[in-house]
């Protein structure tokens, strides 16, 4: 059915969620795979870089978030990729999306960042009203 996914994912317990629901989809054709995307905005850029200088940690730590996303994929033998995005998420995320084929975006109702989301409004409603490919948004 959906033989190409991106699941949005930050390591947030809703990212994990959706993960399993873009596992369940995958799992239903041998022929999938799963984009999963991260993406990192300037405010936890500089963050992590204040906190740690050396960038080789930085980038661990990163791809550390993303560690019970792709153990669960690992445990399915599925086909994936990762890929951290630069940028505000909802508009990288939408970008990358856009300029790719994918049969559906995943992403989580919520993500790590639940101030930012107050107040500039969340991520998933961002994806949603500007993806080109269909949407479904995990609670």
């Amino acid at each position: 059915m959906f033989k190409k996914i991106l699941l949005a994912a930050d390591g947030s317990d809703h990212s994990v969620r959706s993960a399993k629901k873009a596992i369940y989809l995958a799992e239903q054709s041998p022929e999938t795979e799963i984009t999963v995307v991260y993406a990192v905005d300037g405010q936890t850029s500089k963050v992590d870089i204040l906190h740690h200088y050396d960038k080789k940690v930085v980038d661990e730590l990163r791809k550390r978030r993303l560690e019970p996303i792709e153990n669960l994929l690992i445990e399915k033998n599925l086909k994936y990729k990762m890929v951290i995005l630069h940028g505000e998420p909802g508009p990288a995320i939408v970008d990358y999306a856009n300029k790719r084929d994918f049969d559906i975006v995943v992403v989580g109702s919520r993500g790590l960042n639940a101030l930012q989301e107050m107040v500039l409004g969340s991520v998933s409603h961002k994806i949603a009203k500007m993806a080109k490919a269909p949407v479904m948004i995990i609670k």
